[in-house]
């Protein structure tokens, strides 16, 4: 992933409906939802939640498929985890990291982060 498509996703995320959003497709897998459910779950008008889901879509973060007279939303998985690789890709200084829960080793003198 280059800079300015991290940049863009993460700017994407970076608002708390997007968020929200964000998490219940990937919660969704790759079946995704309906337009109009993400819109009910979250409370939102049609127009806001459509405003929200195309931010999405144009930041790669997810995808659109028409289904009948619906518009199913669903995560770019390929996406999300290019950008995860992208943010962790210098972490533990090119080291193996362990579980997420344990904190990379000390950085070795002469090196950075």
């Amino acid at each position: 992933m280059q800079t300015n498509q991290a940049v863009k996703a993460l700017g994407a995320l970076a608002q708390e409906t997007r968020l929200a959003i964000f998490r219940m497709l990937v919660q969704a897998g790759p079946e995704g939802l309906p337009a109009g459910e993400i819109a009910g779950r979250l409370g939102l008008a049609a127009p806001a939640a459509s405003f929200h889901l195309t931010q999405l879509s144009h930041a790669g973060l997810a995808r659109s498929r028409p289904r009948g007279r619906f518009v199913i939303y669903s995560a770019d998985f390929g996406q999300m985890n290019a950008l995860v690789a992208f943010l962790t890709e210098n972490c533990c200084g090119g080291e193996p990291c362990g579980p997420v829960s344990v904190a990379c080793p000390p950085a070795r003198k002469g090196t950075k982060r």
